[in-house]
């Protein structure tokens, strides 16, 4: 009897980021074992995406966790992306010049989706 699954998971695209969510607070203890989660993950994905909605209320121990995270993700070749951060916490990462990927939005230097670049007439090509 064959019940017809194809071989492999089923539910699973290879094509998606990691995803870490990050439920409050998170306490020094944690933060360890989270930077080794992270270290592991970045060098096979390249990112690794934090799930930061259910931190709670913002404050400078979230921007040391997260500045934490973002240190082991270079270690381990590899950044963390932000899903769903609460406008006080961008707000205050900007403050203290903690500069993150946030899911959904452009990188720097690169252009919106959609957007092609044009080229005049009479431009040398480079």
């Amino acid at each position: 009897m064959s019940c017809g699954c194809p071989p492999g998971l089923p539910d699973v695209d290879p094509t998606t980021d990691p995803v870490l969510a990050l439920r409050g607070p998170v306490t020094r203890d944690e933060v360890a074992g989270l930077c080794d989660v992270v270290r592991g993950l970045a060098p096979s994905s390249g990112v690794v995406v934090c799930d930061v909605a259910g931190l709670g209320p913002p404050g400078l121990g979230h921007v040391e966790v997260l500045a934490r995270l973002e240190l082991a993700a270079r270690r381990g070749g590899g950044r963390i992306r932000l899903r769903d951060p609460d406008p006080a916490l961008r707000a205050l990462l900007g403050l203290v010049g903690l500069c993150l990927q946030v899911e959904g939005e452009v990188e720097e230097g690169e252009p919106a989706g959609g957007v092609e670049e044009a080229v005049e007439t009479g431009d040398a090509a480079g």
